[in-house]
């Protein structure tokens, strides 16, 4: 007889059918690449079926793991539904509370905003990543999202908390025409950001010092002198040894808000934290749009 399907090595399966790459689903999984090749050999091996073709460009469905995997995600989408609405009937102040957000907030204004939280219910426990995306929340891989948006997913509701301002900013006082210092910019990881959209159409001929894919590098290289880098003015204005370069610049703005799933939005620890990061966020509103340093 046949083994049953293992539903947890099914959820390395969907992971590199969505990443196509071994890599990248060991990062959306939080584990090692070696443990996501071992789980979806063991799955290959059990049912007999080669899922994947192995691939110079990465991985790409076999037609019978397309069939296989259209029905697992049907599957995977009733369970994940049902999980959020078994959830949103929990009202205990207890438990785990995922966060995704962004490395520049985590790296400035909000440690100290969840340590407050934290004082006032001791028995919720904080996971914070800062890499997934706000399309994560139908999938529970988070509960809230604190997150730039001009355009929230439709399937998220919560609120505006501030718009978000942006500027320039450098360790040393530029002399001469800012087109002819080094810049330092996003990477293609950040090519849809703000940022990157103004850099291309504004310096298309810029000399680029150094590209990260995270703007907290950035920040840290502009503090060591490298460069001009465009920064959110809660991180820019809030870092010792760098100095505004200029007034905010309107086309890189966009908006600061609070976000949760309709299922998730009455259970007890994701309502209390709602609640107070959208007011701890709403006193942060001159530095979030950039009036702190005027």
């Amino acid at each position: 007889m046949q083994k049953p399907i293992d539903w947890q090595d099914l959820r390395y399966v969907l992971a590199v059918a969505d990443t196509r790459s071994l890599a990248s689903a060991a990062r959306a999984l939080g584990v090692n690449h070696t443990t996501v090749l071992r789980r979806v050999n063991a799955f290959e091996q059990r049912l007999g079926l080669r899922l994947f073709d192995r691939l110079p460009t990465g991985y790409a469905l076999t037609g019978g793991g397309e069939e296989l995997l259209a029905t697992a995600r049907s599957m995977a989408a009733t369970v994940t539904a049902l999980e959020r609405r078994l959830a949103g009937q929990d009202l205990r102040l207890e438990g785990t509370l995922r966060i995704t957000t962004t490395d520049t907030l985590m790296a400035s204004v909000l440690p100290p905003l969840i340590a407050r939280f934290r004082q006032m219910h001791p028995g919720i426990l904080i996971e914070v990543a800062t890499a997934n995306a706000l399309a994560n929340l139908t999938r529970r891989d988070a509960d809230v999202a604190i997150r730039p948006a001009s355009d929230p997913p439709e399937a998220l509701v919560g609120r505006r908390i501030s718009g978000i301002a942006f500027a320039l900013y450098a360790a040393y006082q530029p002399a001469g025409d800012l087109t002819d210092q080094p810049w330092l910019a996003p990477d293609d990881s950040l090519a849809t950001s703000t940022i990157a959209r103004w850099m291309r159409q504004t310096l298309p001929g810029a000399s680029i010092a150094l590209r990260a894919d995270s703007l907290v590098v950035l920040r840290n290289a502009a503090r060591a002198g490298l460069g001009i880098a465009a920064l959110p003015c809660y991180l820019g204005d809030r870092t010792a040894g760098l100095s505004r370069i200029g007034a905010p610049i309107a086309a890189m703005a966009t908006d600061l808000w609070v976000l949760t799933h309709e299922d998730l939005r009455r259970t007890g620890r994701v309502s209390a934290f709602t609640e107070f990061i959208a007011a701890a966020l709403g006193g942060e509103r001159d530095l979030l749009e950039g009036r702190s340093a005027e």
